[in-house]
């Protein structure tokens, strides 16, 4: 069995022109939206967990929210691709649960490949989670969405 944990980066300033996208710093809302889900997360979280963020600034503050180790992987940054991202956790083989800090559209991408939805039908919000399952069964293989969480309903 593996948990696949999806964290969409809380709300973020807004690009500027000539800026550079992976400088933007979360807001003070976000900051608020990063704790609140943080709190959630530690109560739900498997002992053993590995956690796995976007370099960009606002998804490491928002992992750092957390207060757990985690590591920074090129392979999240904004316009990476699920496949990407599923290599990189090694999505269904590994044991256990990982928990992902990144971007849309890759996590809603990602979910839609694991789910069988069309590649644009999934949506995450900012600051938001989605906790997916693989598990083996006797008729084959499934993925189980055991749990989706807003920041606004904390």
């Amino acid at each position: 069995m593996m948990d696949l944990i999806l964290w969409r980066h809380a709300e973020a300033v807004e690009a500027t022109e000539g800026g550079d996208d992976l400088e933007r710093a979360l807001t003070g809302r976000g900051e608020k939206q990063a704790a609140r889900m943080a709190a959630w997360l530690d109560r739900q979280l498997p002992e053993g967990l590995r956690v796995l963020a976007s370099p960009a600034k606002r998804t490491d503050q928002t992992a750092r929210a957390l207060g757990r180790k985690f590591k920074l992987r090129a392979e999240l940054l904004p316009g990476g691709a699920p496949a990407d991202l599923l290599e990189l956790v090694q999505w269904p083989r590994q044991r256990g649960a990982v928990l992902v800090v990144g971007h849309q559209p890759m996590l809603g991408q990602t979910v839609a490949q694991l789910l069988g939805l069309q590649a644009g039908d999934c949506a995450i919000r900012k600051g938001a989670v989605w906790w997916l399952r693989h598990r083996q069964r006797p008729e084959g293989d499934e993925t189980v969405l055991m749990a989706v969480q807003s920041p606004e309903f904390l």
